[in-house]
């Protein structure tokens, strides 16, 4: 029987869809089988683009079970309603079917559909559901807060009814709405009030109606891209730049002067101009080529830039500022823009995992355990609680990791990130204004604890030391101190010499450059043979282990041995049971060849080595993952059909199926993690997004603590 939990709203617009994003992933990144139910689709409130925020969760659990609004109105309207809850208690049945909790999300009332109170309480009645009201303050003060939830909870029985467990309040702290719409200006922020004076109601001193989570309001949850923009107003794009991935956070109508415009040119901000002022456009594409990384210009009245402009600003527009164009005068755009609603569109994954992860962390942690503490965990560690973990670890671990690429731009996104959510210490190695222009040029805001270190200022340092540990090979001190000169050399020494905890490096370096020195200075670490490496990959519903897929061409059988066992302790150590299979192309004894025999032989030594271990091999990859093939193939093997560990013969079997299955399958692949190592160096791929940087970073944190 599913854990039934319906979330309903106090109002409208108070981020419904989005609470109900963050519920669902607080619960997946706990291990938990959970999904998400909408009895009723409800159409977008944009009015120029429709976007369903229910199809972010539905197409993520591949469920499509909601009837539609128009349905229900014609059943209501034919005084047909047990019609339509027997429907939803059907479709309802078969979604949440083998899941252990299943959050429905209510309807949102609105000017068209003021009926929809009393069917979110028909539709939690039918179901025998809990009920936690969604509620933004909005202007209210706390008794005003504290009366509209008491008004509310009566057409669901009234606080003490034991099916209303909660209120979660959404959007604490949110500005006025301003005047067009998206954004608001500084004048509209309210004073701050504490989560504690919300904690403090006397309403939530009801043991049996809890406070069970504050999410304040974060203008970068609600930043839309330049896309999304584009795709509303239906404009014409004359430059589309980078606008897939550049976010809007304020808006400027400029019609002014050029010398009164420079103070608005700012990161992220779309620019709303007249299409003939030319003296606007060139000086923001000036303004761009200086580094201010502005979100795009939205010119209006149908006009468009001449040739001989477009020419001038080229070079703005070729380093990927947005241009677009509207046919309207700048009022009625405005005007448009102001009934923008800023729903998180179906394709923006990094908007969703920010929503999701913030409001997963803003709920109450000790409800949150008493709701997972009564269903099963299931073995399957799923890719949220994988990367949820990671981030526990890290923090525990609390270690610093030397960053050598310091002004890589995703590598300070990324040391930002870990330094704010305190995942990890992180020391930037570059220079040190360079790393602070790059950051107020992209918006990005350095946190007091995130190290910059200017390598200029350290070399000499690590001279002596270089020249000490690298004598034997005949290294002077002139040779050293050019070596040193590389970030990497000198962040792997500032590593070997305990004055930080590992180094992450390879978003512009190559593997080449990135492992060398780990090899030349750090060594292997006590009782390891050899270093090699895995892949942690992120399938939708659990996490494999593939190794060795970046490090040794052609391992001999007790190489793989030693993989092996190196890979299963690290799978222990991430809290992944490991059940290993050594891949071959040939399952148990059907194929003969010399590489059949390795992986035999190899499977054979990491059993005698480490008999505690789950080991079997050869296996070919379908009997090893497929449980229905694991029976005719090797129906008495403990691995085939269950295995997390794949352990490949060679570089080249294991790189070709690691990248197959990343990108056939379009899945989330950290790595490569290097196992063997002294101290922990990790491998960045060249094309790291900052989410990879990041999760790396962590893993990284955690090997230090090993």
């Amino acid at each position: 029987m599913s854990n039934k939990i319906m979330l309903v709203p106090v109002g409208f617009g108070v981020g419904l869809t989005s609470v109900a994003l963050g519920l669902l992933h607080a619960c997946q990144r706990e291990g938990i089988k959970v999904s998400h139910f909408k009895p009723i689709s409800q159409a977008s409130r944009n009015s120029m683009h429709t976007t369903n925020c229910e199809q972010i969760i539905n197409t993520a659990d591949n469920q499509q079970s909601s009837i539609s609004l128009g349905y229900v109105e014609d059943k209501l309207a034919h005084g047909e309603q047990e019609l339509v809850l027997e429907e939803i208690i059907a479709n309802f049945n078969q979604h949440a079917q083998n899941q252990d909790v299943v959050i429905i999300e209510g309807l949102v009332p609105t000017t068209r559909q003021p009926y929809a109170v009393r069917i979110n309480r028909d539709v939690a009645r039918a179901l025998g559901a809990k009920i936690i009201l969604i509620a933004s303050p909005d202007n209210d003060n706390f008794e005003q807060f504290e009366n509209r939830i008491e008004v509310t909870a009566e057409t669901y029985g009234g606080i003490k009814n034991q099916r209303l467990i909660g209120c979660i309040i959404n959007k604490l702290n949110a500005p006025d709405q301003h005047e067009f719409g998206l954004l608001p200006q500084e004048s509209d922020y309210k004073t701050q009030t504490k989560v504690s004076d919300w904690q403090n109601i006397p309403l939530f001193k009801n043991k049996s109606f809890q406070l069970l989570g504050t999410i304040s309001w974060e203008l970068d949850l609600i930043a839309p891209r330049v896309i999304d923009i584009s795709n509303y107003l239906e404009a014409s794009v004359i430059n589309a730049g980078d606008m897939s991935h550049r976010r809007i956070r304020s808006i400027s109508f400029c019609a002014r002067s050029v010398g009164n415009l420079v103070s608005h040119l700012q990161p992220g901000r779309l620019i709303v101009t007249p299409g003939d002022r030319t003296d606007i456009i060139i000086a923001t594409c000036l303004s761009a080529l200086n580094g201010t990384k502005v979100g795009a210009l939205l010119l209006t009245n149908g006009f468009q830039p001449s040739e001989q402009v477009l020419n001038l600003c080229k070079q703005a527009l070729d380093a990927g500022l947005p241009m677009l164009s509207v046919p309207w005068d700048t009022w009625r755009t405005s005007r448009h823009l102001m009934n923008f609603n800023p729903e998180i569109p179906q394709d923006d994954e990094q908007r969703q995992n920010r929503v999701k992860d913030y409001i997963a962390d803003s709920l109450n942690k000790k409800w949150l355990e008493q709701l997972l503490n009564k269903v099963e965990n299931t073995n399957l560690l799923s890719p949220p609680a994988f990367r949820h973990h990671l981030t526990q670890l890290a923090r525990q671990a609390n270690k610093l990791i030397v960053l050598p690429e310091g002004t890589d731009v995703r590598t300070i996104k990324a040391a930002a990130i870990c330094t704010m959510r305190n995942i990890a210490r992180c020391q930037l190695l570059g220079n040190k204004e360079e790393i602070l222009r790059i950051a107020e040029q992209q918006g990005i805001d350095l946190p007091e604890g995130l190290l910059i270190t200017d390598p200029s200022d350290l070399l000499r340092n690590y001279v002596a030391p270089l020249v000490e540990l690298r004598k034997h090979k005949g290294l002077t001190e002139v040779v050293a101190r050019q070596e040193l000169k590389d970030n990497v050399v000198l962040g792997t020494m500032m590593l070997q010499l305990g004055q930080v905890d590992g180094l992450v490096s390879g978003a512009v370096n190559t593997t080449a450059n990135t492992i060398r020195p780990a090899l030349q200075l750090i060594k292997t670490a006590p009782g390891s043979s050899l270093v090699s490496s895995i892949f942690f990959m992120l399938l939708p519903d659990q996490v494999l282990i593939y190794g060795d897929c970046a490090i040794n061409p052609e391992p001999t059988a007790e190489q793989l041995a030693d993989i092996a066992i190196q890979s299963a302790e690290s799978a222990k150590k991430f809290g992944i049971e490991p059940k290993v299979a050594m891949i071959s192309y040939s399952t148990g004894n059907s194929g003969r060849g010399a590489d059949v025999e390795k992986v035999s032989l190899a499977t054979q030594l990491a059993k005698q080595k480490r008999p505690d271990l789950i080991i079997d091999g050869p296996l070919q990859y379908d009997a090893a993952i497929m449980e229905n093939v694991a029976k005719k193939k090797a129906p008495n093997s403990p691995v085939a059909g269950k295995a997390n560990v794949f352990i490949f013969p060679d570089l080249n079997t294991g790189n070709t199926t690691y990248k197959a299955v990343q990108r056939s399958a379009n899945l989330v692949s950290i790595g490569p993690m290097l196992q063997g190592m002294r101290k922990p160096v990790n491998d960045l791929s060249r094309g790291a997004l900052v989410d990879d940087i990041v999760y790396t970073i962590a893993l990284t944190a955690i090997q230090a603590n090993m």
